[in-house]
């Protein structure tokens, strides 16, 4: 089955076509690293990581170039340096570790490709330099600005009109624009801003701005033309839009092939954001969530759609992913089986229909506990095959089952093994009531006790 992506730009979907089935190129939009990254931040690296698993699942491991930035030059970089006395190398190199760290607490594959925005300063002055030779960009007394009425078809991917962009708007005359949709591509340094804030340019000392970082960047590792360029709806305008005016200009060619942005989070019906104080942070949610319950919450919403993010969509995230790794213990043993089932496969490669990819999740975990009722070895190893595959794909069961249902508490893990161990020396020596008292004491944590002709085994309930 061929894989169909929702494009942004034709407002449609679309058969998926790289450019080289050997070389695919992705580029989402990354963190801007001057704090920790909220919960919807990190709604656009669960649904590409998952277009990621995919793809490498359809092209090979090999063939999948996907290049995810870090902004570490910024004016809130600026600011919080300012404010903590800290330089922007210590705050960027702070925030962008935390981030890569709870991307992984929910399961996110590493990009192939992580360009940080001061390593390729040079990149962004040569496309700025292009531009200006082929009229498109002209400096003035605050930097060097993209001239947007140049660009005859400015605005397609957001759909708006020139005339959309200057409603309300006035020419900001100490920046010296020519018309109000003009945006800044080099920024001249202010006094008082930080040395390590500032490069040289045949301009003036200053700072590119933030719409040309990635066009540099993209076009440094992935080429003129990418097949994907992904991020949140909220960078379609003016950061996308944006980021097409100058790589055209400058290249003459399609800058992205397949445009895809995410839907907001919403708290009780509203965007969740910085700038409305209603954010929940990643790191402070996994203090009570196992990553990959968040994950499951965060799929169970089809990824163009806005998704209310509440608590009980994790506590049916939890219950789910519960039943799920339950069936994968009952058919643990059962190993050799091949999988078969197309299911999640087939509703991810239709735009990435998670919620579908889910339920067929659910049926694969019904039917290993079906198997395991049978006793049917046969069907229990093909269902262990097939949900470990699956889970793959999602990003998933990623764990045994004996991990999932103990948890990660090595040394409260072991306390509970020893307790185990002893009831089951009490029930050696006849000795019930020791046997029971143990029983009732693990019962009374939240541990249940799973006697078996293996021996006993213990899960938290």
């Amino acid at each position: 089955m061929s894989i169909r992506l929702y494009d942004s730009l034709n407002r449609e979907k679309r058969v998926f076509e790289p450019q080289d089935p050997s070389r695919v190129t992705m580029y989402v939009c990354g963190p801007t690293v001057y704090n920790r990254a909220h919960i919807g931040n990190f709604r656009p690296v669960m649904v590409f990581d998952t277009l990621f698993r995919l793809l490498r699942s359809t092209y090979g491991e090999d063939a999948v170039v996907y290049a995810r930035n870090v902004t570490d030059i910024e004016d809130k970089i600026i600011t919080a340096s300012q404010e903590t006395g800290e330089s922007i190398e210590e705050i960027t190199t702070k925030y962008a570790k935390i981030y890569d760290e709870d991307a992984a607490a929910v399961n996110a594959l590493p990009p192939t490709i992580v360009p940080w925005a001061t390593d390729h300063v040079g990149e962004m002055l040569d496309i700025i330099e292009t531009l200006e030779r082929k009229g498109y960009a002209y400096a003035t007394d605050a930097g060097v600005f993209f001239n947007v009425p140049q660009m005859e078809d400015y605005g397609r991917l957001a759909k708006r009109k020139p005339e959309d962009n200057q409603a309300g708007a006035r020419v900001d005359v100490d920046l010296g624009k020519r018309d109000p949709s003009d945006f800044a591509l080099w920024k001249f340094a202010k006094p008082g801003e930080p040395e390590d804030a500032i490069w040289d340019s045949k301009w003036g000392r200053g700072r590119p701005g933030w719409h040309i970082e990635c066009s540099a960047m993209a076009t440094k590792h992935l080429g003129k033309t990418v097949d994907i360029h992904g991020g949140g709806v909220d960078l379609q305008f003016p950061h996308h839009e944006n980021e097409i005016a100058q790589s055209e200009c400058a290249h003459g060619q399609t800058w992205a092939n397949y445009w895809m942005h995410n839907g907001f989070l919403d708290m009780g019906g509203e965007k969740m954001s910085k700038s409305l104080g209603n954010v929940v942070l990643l790191n402070d949610l996994l203090e009570d969530w196992d990553g990959e319950v968040i994950r499951f919450a965060m799929l169970s919403g089809h990824y163009r759609a806005p998704l209310d993010w509440t608590k009980d969509l994790l506590e049916q995230a939890k219950a789910t992913l519960n039943r799920i790794y339950g069936a994968l213990r009952r058919v643990w043993d059962a190993e050799g089986g091949i999988a078969q089932d197309r299911g999640v496969r087939d509703a991810l490669s239709d735009d990435l229909n998670t919620p579908i990819a889910l339920a067929e999740l659910s049926r694969l975990a019904g039917a290993a506990n079906g198997a395991a009722d049978r006793k049917d070895m046969a069907g229990m190893a093909e269902a262990r095959a097939e949900l470990l595959a699956a889970g793959a794909l999602l990003g998933m069961l990623t764990r045994t089952p004996a991990e999932w249902e103990q948890g990660s508490d090595s040394d409260e893990n072991a306390r509970i093994d020893a307790m185990v161990a002893a009831r089951v020396q009490a029930r050696a020596d006849k000795n019930w009531a020791e046997a029971d008292r143990l029983r009732d004491e693990l019962a009374a944590e939240g541990i249940e006790i799973m006697d078996g002709a293996s021996g006993a085994t213990w899960r938290r309930v």
